[in-house]
């Protein structure tokens, strides 16, 4: 669903097309490694802040802080394989709850590729790809081809972040039961029935992630994972983070700049998250930057943009009252046709996948394509299984966010999505309400903190054409982050991410991790 964007979704566009294209083409029903979107109560140690005042974590043990990890060969992760002998896995030990550091702990999963040279070695570059959700442990060694010039100065370090797969990973529903979400559920309610069903179902997600992993789901915010960042690099003998975030990742990094500015390193955030958005905000970010790139789509393929976002959105009203059938035997519903049109919008080399997705749609009346991309972006694999990122991401997201928006008060949205997007900003609107629908626990703030002062130069990387975490966000990124901190990267192009996509960026972020030269703020990359 594009909610699960709502705060930025894939990885990279190279990781999207490797699980996404290759079951397009072979029929099966390949996912891509991460999806995506954006904590605590006041008991998850959100609020507390350093003796000296600082806002970051509270004096830690010594059992903490200092702690030997045990780095081993890596075990294969759930759903993956084995990443093989240049790589080691270990677990680090963190407060359950910073409020109470001599508490419980819980074992956050690390992974790490040593730099190839040594003699020249600068430190760990720790990663994180987005979502939130998205495991580390299983996505660096799929992507770590795309790292290798940074690899020569740099241990490649990931992590899979509190609440997410090997890290007390949140769990809130079977397969079953998601499956069954998927075909049942309207994400555009047009009926009260169908709309009591909606909002039940975003209950029913909270209740399930509380029976299942109620212990952790009031820790899992964002604060709480840059906290653990901040322990990863003591754990790692490093006086400065360096760090890679993208997407959501931009919004972990801003975080974690925000409560300790003193420790940031070179850094560098990509496909960025707006931190002065509220979640209705993220909203309507989302429909502006979804239908920002479907118009360049269809300008892509030499049609008129207007037209052709009427077509779209009449082809989902058909698929509303009556689901295409599909060669799985499975029916495509409006909900999943929507998702399986935000897929390829992530990359534009994936938009040739789109064009065949809607003909065959179109043309045949069949949904195989948009289906199978549906299933690769909601986790689904060709026997059933889903994976459980969409329940670390939501968690995640509304520990975050306290903002708790009613059924009305989403109905009311719809003329201004509707207005912003005919094809998306329905759902986007009604997500509003439903993806919090109910939570069982408080989120923390309306939108995160990035301000950081006395922190060195953060390089702030925006895609004109990005349609998860729009351009414009970027540039208030940068702006939060403060004078002489946040350095504006504009990159004019299309897609969710741009290193390894862009010549001009990947050089100008390469020269920067690996040489330290700043880029002049405001540098445009065409």
């Amino acid at each position: 669903m594009v909610g699960h964007a709502r705060a930025g979704a894939l990885a990279g566009a190279a990781l999207l097309l490797t699980g996404l294209l290759a079951g397009c083409d072979s029929g099966t029903d390949d996912k891509p490694a991460d999806r995506t979107d954006a904590g605590a109560a006041s008991a998850s140690g959100g609020s507390s802040a350093t003796p000296d005042g600082r806002p970051g974590s509270p004096r830690l043990p010594a059992a903490l802080t200092s702690q030997q990890v045990d780095w081993n060969s890596c075990k294969a992760p759930a759903g993956g394989s084995e990443p093989g002998d240049d790589w080691q896995c270990a677990t680090v030990e963190v407060p359950l709850d910073y409020a109470k550091p001599d508490g419980d702990t819980i074992g956050i999963a690390v992974i790490r590729k040593s730099a190839r040279g040594e003699a020249r070695r600068l430190g760990a570059m720790l990663f994180n790809f987005g979502g939130p959700g998205g495991s580390g442990v299983s996505i660096l060694p799929r992507l770590a081809d795309s790292y290798s010039k940074l690899n020569t100065r740099y241990d490649l370090v990931s992590f899979d972040p509190r609440g997410v797969a090997a890290s007390a990973g949140v769990n809130c529903r079977t397969d079953k039961e998601t499956e069954d979400a998927n075909r049942k559920v309207d994400m555009t309610p047009d009926t009260p029935a169908e709309e009591a069903a909606f909002m039940k179902d975003g209950a029913d997600f909270g209740a399930g992630c509380e029976r299942r992993s109620g212990k952790v789901l009031p820790y899992v915010g964002t604060a709480n994972a840059a906290r653990d960042m901040d322990l990863i690099r003591q754990v790692l003998d490093e006086k400065k983070l360096n760090y890679f975030g993208i997407s959501y990742g931009t919004e972990l990094g801003g975080t974690y700049a925000h409560l300790f500015p003193e420790h940031v390193g070179r850094t560098v955030l990509d496909a960025v998250v707006d931190p002065t958005a509220d979640a209705v905000g993220h909203a309507r970010n989302q429909a502006t930057g979804f239908q920002r790139a479907l118009e360049n789509y269809l300008k892509d393929r030499g049609q008129d943009p207007r037209s052709g976002t009427q077509r779209i959105a009449r082809l989902l009203e058909r698929i509303d009252k009556k689901p295409l059938p599909t060669s799985s035997g499975r029916e495509l519903n409006e909900s999943l046709a929507l998702t399986g049109i935000v897929m390829p919008l992530y990359s534009k080399s994936s938009w040739p996948y789109l064009t065949r997705a809607l003909d065959e749609a179109e043309k045949s009346g069949t949904g195989t394509m948009l289906l199978q991309l549906a299933d690769a972006y909601n986790g689904r694999d060709k026997e059933g299984h889903y994976d459980t990122q969409n329940h670390s991401q939501r968690a995640i997201s509304c520990a975050d966010s306290r903002l708790r928006p009613t059924a009305a008060e989403a109905r009311a949205l719809l003329p201004e999505f509707r207005k912003l997007s005919p094809v998306f900003g329905p759902f986007l609107a009604w997500d509003t309400a439903g993806w919090c629908a109910q939570w069982p626990v408080k989120g923390e703030h309306d939108h995160p903190e990035a301000s950081a002062p006395g922190a060195g130069p953060i390089l702030v990387v925006g895609t004109t054409g990005d349609p998860a975490t729009p351009y414009e966000g970027a540039r208030r990124m940068a702006d939060e982050l403060g004078k002489g901190v946040g350095i504006m990267l504009t990159n004019k192009g299309e897609g969710h991410g741009s290193y390894g996509e862009s010549a001009c960026v990947t050089a100008t972020v390469d020269a920067y991790f690996l040489d330290g030269k700043v880029p002049a703020d405001g540098k445009i990359c065409s």
